[in-house]
């Protein structure tokens, strides 16, 4: 089974997804590694709902504070992230994302896929879609005519939210 990874920049809209094999602590480090290699821009803090591929704030006792050794945050330690977390059973906080999956949904769901690099491919036309129906927005690739893409430097002054 291939799960999507999504990142999403609040203030540009510049949309970066990846489909992992599971929903391990080990493929969100990796995601967020590669996640901040990708951006155009330094990233700042996320915001993450409280998934276990995310945190480890719950436990079989219940709710505590974050420990600081999940996977996760390892990797926003190491590259000074500031790593939030919503408010537990609160979707709506973390809004831009779960509008992302749910319209992502509609489109995987009328779409037979041959493979897994149809299914992919796919993903792809679709981010690329959604970030040039936002060219003023976004301040990822954009591409010319020509096909060129235009490269964006690595730091903004702007702080960069990344909602995941």
């Amino acid at each position: 089974m291939r799960l999507s990874f999504a990142a999403i920049d609040r203030a540009t809209r510049w949309v970066y997804v990846e489909l992992l094999q599971d929903k391990s602590a080990a493929s969100a480090g990796g995601f967020l590694t590669r996640l901040i290699d990708k951006a155009p821009f330094t990233i700042t803090k996320v915001l993450t709902d409280n998934g276990k591929e995310f945190t480890d704030r719950f436990c079989a006792t219940g709710q505590r504070q974050p420990t600081g050794a999940h996977a996760f945050d390892r990797v926003c330690t190491a590259n000074r992230i500031e790593h939030r977390l919503t408010k537990p059973r609160t979707p709506q906080t973390n809004g831009m994302s779960e509008r992302f999956n749910g319209r992502s949904a509609e489109v995987l769901a009328t779409t037979p896929f041959d493979s897994a690099e149809h299914l992919a491919d796919t993903i792809k036309r679709y981010v690329q879609g959604l970030q040039s129906a936002h060219p003023a927005e976004s301040t990822g690739p954009q591409s010319s005519p020509s096909g060129d893409e235009k490269p964006v430097p690595k730091t903004d002054p702007a702080v960069q939210k990344m909602c995941l």
